[in-house]
C-alpha cells in the first residue's frame, strides 16, 4: 500500500513508520520540519519513504499528494502532557489536533483517487475520569478539557464518511515503549525514590506501542475494521500496581509515592492526565478478534525494561 502518514516523527509514528517500510509499503511522511524528518528516516534505512513538507492547519499544495494514496493515518497533534495547560497552550491542544484533522479531511475529498481508509488518533480523555466507573466504545462523552477535546477532533474525523471514505477512529490508552511516559518514571526507580504518583488509585488504561502499531496496521488493511476502537490492552491496572510492578520489574522499591501537589505544581491544569484516570477496556478490538501481544502490565513492562 501507499499511506501517507502525519504525527510520522512522533512516539508512535516512527514504529509505525519501521513496521510499513519492514512490509514494503511506500510511506510518504507529513512533516512541518523536513531536516528533522531526514533525521529521523534516513534514505539509506527508508528506501520506500518519501517526506513531504506541509503546514497541518493550512491548505496548501501538500494535499494533493494524498491522491493515489490507498490509506492516511492521522497521528499529528500538540503533545498534552508538556507543560502548564495556560489558555494558549489550551487552544495549540485543541486547534492542532481540531484543524489538522480539517485539513487532513478536505484533503481526501479533493484527492482523486480518493484513499479507501483514514485511521485517525484520538484519546480515552474522551470519556473523562473517573475512580469507580468502567468505559467501553458505546460509553458517553466526558465535559472536561481533553473530553472536549476529543469531542472536537473526532467529529472532524466523521466528515470523511461523506467522501464515502472508511474511517477508524482510535482512542489511545497510554502508550508504553521505549521513552514515552515510562522513561519519565523509569528515573525515580533507579535512584531507588519511586512509587505511585498521586493517590494511587487512579486508573492507568494502557497499550504497548506493539500492540497499537499492529491495530494502527490491522485497521488499515482490514476493510472489516470501521468505527471507533478503545486502542487500551484488555487489562487496565491502577497507579498503584503499575508503580508496584515496575518494582518488581526493576528490582528496586516502590514506596515513594510523588504527592499531587508536586505534579500539580509542574503541571497545573495538565496534571489531570497522570493524577486523575479512567477504566477502559478494548471491547472493539476483542470483538475483531485483535491478538495483543503484551495483554498485561508485568508483560509490557519486562519487555520494555
Amino acid at each position: 500500500m501507499k499511506i501517507a502518514i502525519a504525527g510520522a516523527t512522533g512516539f508512535v509514528g516512527s514504529r509505525l513508520v519501521e513496521r510499513l517500510q519492514a512490509e514494503r509499503h511506500q510511506v510518504l511522511v507529513l512533516t512541518r520540519n523536513p531536516s528533522a524528518a531526514q533525521k529521523v528516516f534516513p534514505t539509506s534505512a527508508f528506501p520506500n519513504l518519501e517526506i513531504i513538507a506541509y503546514n497541518p492547519t493550512e491548505s496548501g499544495s501538500w494535499q494533493e499528494v494524498i491522491a493515489g494514496c490507498e490509506g492516511v493515518v492521522n497521528l499529528a497533534g500538540e503533545p498534552i502532557a508538556e507543560g502548564r495547560w495556560t489558555p494558549q497552550r489550551k487552544q495549540q491542544i485543541l486547534g492542532s489536533r481540531q484543524l489538522g484533522t480539517q485539513k487532513i479531511v478536505e484533503a481526501i475529498a479533493k484527492a482523486n483517487p480518493k484513499p479507501s481508509i483514514l485511521v485517525n488518533a484520538s484519546a480515552i480523555g474522551y470519556y473523562g475520569t473517573s475512580e469507580t466507573a468502567t468505559f467501553d466504545e458505546t460509553s458517553p462523552p466526558g465535559n472536561d478539557f481533553l473530553a472536549q477535546v476529543c469531542q472536537a477532533w473526532e467529529a472532524e474525523a466523521q466528515k470523511v464518511k461523506d467522501a464515502g471514505v472508511r474511517l477508524v477512529i482510535l482512542r489511545f490508552g497510554i502508550v508504553l515503549g521505549q521513552g514515552g511516559a515510562i522513561a519519565r518514571m523509569i528515573a525515580p526507580f533507579k535512584l531507588f525514590a519511586g512509587g505511585p504518583i498521586g493517590t494511587g488509585r487512579q486508573w492507568f488504561s494502557w497499550i504497548h506501542r506493539d500492540d497499537l502499531v499492529n491495530l494502527i496496521i490491522q485497521a488499515l488493511t482490514r476493510p472489516e475494521i470501521e468505527g471507533v476502537l478503545n486502542a487500551t490492552a484488555p487489562n487496565p491496572v491502577r497507579m498503584a500496581e503499575l508503580a508496584q510492578t515496575m518494582g518488581q520489574v526493576m528490582n528496586r522499591p516502590s514506596w515513594l509515592p510523588v504527592p499531587g501537589f508536586a505534579i500539580e505544581a509542574l503541571l497545573g491544569d495538565g496534571a489531570i492526565v497522570v493524577l486523575e484516570g479512567q477504566q477502559v477496556l478494548p471491547k472493539r478490538p476483542l470483538d475483531y478478534s485483535f491478538e495483543y501481544q503484551y495483554s498485561t502490565v508485568k508483560q509490557a513492562l519486562e519487555a520494555i525494561l
